[in-house]
């Protein structure tokens, strides 16, 4: 099968670089995504015997380690990569059975990531990919169906996007002497983005500044349109036991990691509707996309700084049985912004509301955070 993209042959342009590789599973797909310096032309052909995906590209620097990808990654059993020939460079993967491409895109830069190359692999039958041999087919270009914010310019600090949950008509969790969720998470936000900007090294911006309501669908657009290069939804959570207490951490995934991680996204995803939000003009499609961008392409670097805050927030207060969990959290679906929301404890503890009640405590979460900030960006320098 053969996807082409823009003209060809290729222009004797200065060389695009290539800066990082990885690969992931999705249900049924791998994703395949290379990070680069300046939007390219491309094309995308299988071979069989053995079963190949070739890429080619413009000839380009590449900046990685033969060994980049490691030992692959689900359908994909190898990658190689070089100049093919003169101006033309060619990467090989290697997936030992038949693939079809579903997808094959740039995406334009956004948050902290420049432009990437995406590629989406699925295992077909022999007699399937026979039929797409030689057929030419068009990508999507899935990139240009959203909004896109723009990259920061040199020398600007990254942006997080504090999200205080609940708020206005919609007091979230409380406990039985009247503490309000929504007055937490916006008082711990606050001293979060204090601590954040004192440290000279960011810009933080707020999806909410007061006790006022803001649909989970806005918050997710005020964190792209503003360009994050990290989202932190904060939230303090109330459970049926009164014994249960501790703090956690969510990333986002449709299949929840347990029976309460699916409960309480449902409960979290329903506050749109509890304040009358009328979803008639909601877009499917692009609200499709959006899933499927930000599960598969900035799961990694949520994952990543999900398991940073566990253990910077274990030091300062307890911590839930299976810490960092995962489940279809709407106000998490913002593509390409690495997004967590941080669970700071139960409400319906009296041990744990009395914590949360307690300034000090509150400036030792955010502190927490902080420490966790500083880790996740140490690391994207290296």
């Amino acid at each position: 099968m053969l996807l082409t993209i823009a003209a060809w042959p290729f222009g004797l342009a200065a060389e695009p670089a290539v800066s990082g590789v990885r690969a992931g599973e999705h249900l049924s797909m791998t994703r395949f995504v290379l990070d680069l310096s300046e939007k390219i032309e491309f094309q995308v052909f299988t071979l069989a015997n053995p079963y190949r995906v070739v890429i080619d590209f413009p000839e380009m620097d590449w900046r990685l380690r033969p060994d980049a990808l490691g030992a692959g990654k689900g359908l994909i059993k190898g990658f190689r990569f070089g100049l093919f020939t003169s101006g033309t460079s060619r990467v090989v993967l290697d997936v030992g059975k038949p693939v079809a491409v579903r997808k094959a895109f740039l995406l334009s830069p956004i948050g902290q990531h420049g432009y990437r190359f995406v590629l989406d692999l699925e295992a077909v039958s022999k007699e399937a990919f026979k039929k797409s041999q030689g057929k030419a087919v068009r990508p999507k270009p899935e990139s240009a169906a959203l909004p896109v914010a723009s990259l920061p310019k040199n020398g600007e600090k990254p942006l997080i996007v504090l999200d205080p949950g609940h708020g206005g008509v919609d007091p979230g969790a409380h406990s039985r002497a009247g503490l309000l969720e929504k007055k937490v998470t916006l008082d711990v936000a606050k001293k979060l983005k204090k601590k954040l900007e004192a440290t000279g090294q960011y810009r933080v911006q707020l999806t909410r500044n007061r006790d006022i309501f803001i649909p989970l669908r806005q918050r997710v657009s005020i964190s792209r349109q503003a360009g994050a290069a990290l989202f932190i939804s904060l939230h303090a959570d109330s459970h049926g036991n009164p014994k249960t207490r501790g703090a956690s951490v969510y990333t986002l995934s449709e299949k929840a990691s347990d029976k309460e991680a699916a409960a309480l996204a449902a409960k979290e995803n329903k506050v749109d509707i509890i304040a009358g939000i009328d979803f008639t003009d909601t877009d499917p499609v692009l609200t499709d996309i959006l899933i499927d961008i930000a599960q598969r392409d900035s799961l990694n670097s949520s994952l990543n700084f999900a398991n940073l805050v566990v253990k910077e927030m274990g030091k300062v207060t307890r911590l839930v049985r299976n810490t960092r969990r995962s489940a279809g959290f709407a106000v998490l679906k913002a593509p390409d912004v690495p997004s967590i929301l941080v669970e700071m404890g139960y409400l319906s503890n009296a041990r744990e509301a009395k914590l949360l009640r307690d300034n000090s405590h509150r400036n030792q979460l955010a502190g927490a955070l902080v420490k966790a900030v500083d880790r996740f960006f140490d690391g994207r320098k290296l």
